[in-house]
């Protein structure tokens, strides 16, 4: 946040005859900003919300049932970086095919951190989903150096409390990032006839088995039967093809949108 004296005096700059390109230039502040200057000069001013993970007593966010979403799309697609000044920005990149995902993700993020912006940033056939705040990794404390399938992820008492009470929100944020719903298809000869059968079917593809057990976990308390597959020698894929669980997955978490 930049003080008085440095929005003054770019204003008066500007009052002078000096172009906003040179204004920002000379003075390190960008265009937009002083743009908004000449229309407000005072800061606003925002009560904010608390992180409730720095209380004196730590809580869970007040929506637990978006924050196990968003934990699962945050293990699935999602990294925290570090910013200047202390900021931190969650992103979470998601396939542009699928704007519904992309929805939810946007709102999942404004529910855990309401009084913090979120943006969209394109690019080449994804969207990044982006939010700052400086207790990104109070609530994700999953955040450290270098890929996640690299390093060890747990979840802490309070988290496994949270998605104990929405399993389904936790699966359906993992499944949505690094999971599909698909349609297979086989053969079988009846009364002499070769006749072919489609049958529904989810997968979950992680490289972190770390990740893929708390996924797996997470189904097996909600009743979900499971197979692991591999691809080449990595056994990264989980696969739910039986019939019943598949009806439980169409229920509670449904193909990409």
């Amino acid at each position: 946040m930049y003080d008085m004296g440095t929005r003054r005096r770019a204003l008066q700059l500007v009052a002078q005859g000096r172009s906003l390109n040179a204004v920002s230039k000379e003075m390190g502040v960008s265009r937009y900003a002083i743009r908004s200057w000449r229309t407000r000069i005072e800061p606003l001013r925002r009560a904010g919300t608390s992180c409730p993970r720095c209380q004196a007593t730590p809580g869970v966010p007040d929506d637990p049932g978006a924050y196990a979403h968003l934990l699962g799309l945050y293990l699935g697609d999602g990294c925290i970086s570090t910013h200047r000044r202390g900021v931190y920005y969650m992103r979470v990149v998601l396939d542009e095919a699928w704007p519904g995902v992309i929805d939810e993700c946007e709102a999942a993020l404004r529910a855990v951190r309401p009084d913090n912006s979120v943006c969209r940033v394109r690019r080449q056939g994804c969207v990044a989903v982006t939010s700052s705040s400086k207790h990104w990794p109070c609530l994700f404390p999953q955040h450290g150096p270098g890929m996640k399938h690299t390093r060890t992820i747990a979840l802490e008492p309070w988290q496994q409390a949270v998605v104990d009470a929405h399993p389904w929100a936790f699966i359906r944020g993992l499944v949505h990032s690094d999971g599909c719903r698909i349609t297979n298809w086989t053969t079988r000869v009846v009364a002499g006839e070769r006749k072919r059968y489609e049958y529904p079917r989810y997968f979950f593809t992680n490289k972190s088995d770390d990740i893929r057990k708390l996924f797996t976990d997470t189904l097996d308390k909600v009743g979900v039967e499971w197979t692991a597959s591999a691809r080449g020698s990595d056994p990264c894929n989980v696969s739910v093809a039986r019939k019943a669980s598949v009806a439980l997955m169409d229920l509670h978490v449904g193909p990409k949108h």
